[in-house]
């Protein structure tokens, strides 16, 4: 908790019981959607809302702290670990969803054709396929 209060702190953020939990809920549940932050803070913060969650989702995104991500079809899912522009992988199956590093050691890990005059600062790739307990339950239909 306290590494999340200087983390908090040290992006102009006030320090309030409900960003401590989103913080510590996604340490521990990185990927999670907003239902899934929302049941587990409530086990800290019984009281907190859900505007509370979504407005605290809001700021510690905006600051950097959190990062979306938000595969077609699926909700929109946040992780603490920003900064590294890595990328994705979803299940087709049961939405598990995991982290791909970059393969290369750049940002943004892509270098595309054309930028249309654009200043390229991240790329976002979402690999989709089978998690491997889906393929084994495919293998066996």
């Amino acid at each position: 908790m306290d590494d999340d209060t200087t983390l908090l702190r040290s992006h102009g953020l006030r320090v309030t019981s409900p960003r401590v939990a989103v913080l510590d809920v996604l340490r521990r549940h990185p990927h999670a959607d907003a239902d899934t932050v929302l049941r587990l803070v409530r086990g800290q913060v019984p009281s907190v809302s859900v505007q509370g969650v979504y407005d605290v989702l809001g700021a510690l995104t905006g600051a950097g702290l959190l990062r979306r991500i938000e595969p077609a079809g699926h909700p929109a899912r946040y992780e603490r670990r920003v900064g590294d522009n890595h990328h994705h992988i979803v299940c087709r199956g049961c939405g598990a969803l995991d982290d791909v590093d970059c393969a290369v050691g750049h940002s943004p890990c892509l270098v595309p054709s054309s930028t249309s005059g654009f200043t390229v600062d991240t790329a976002e790739v979402t690999f989709w396929g089978l998690c491997p307990a889906c393929a084994a339950a495919a293998a066996d239909d």
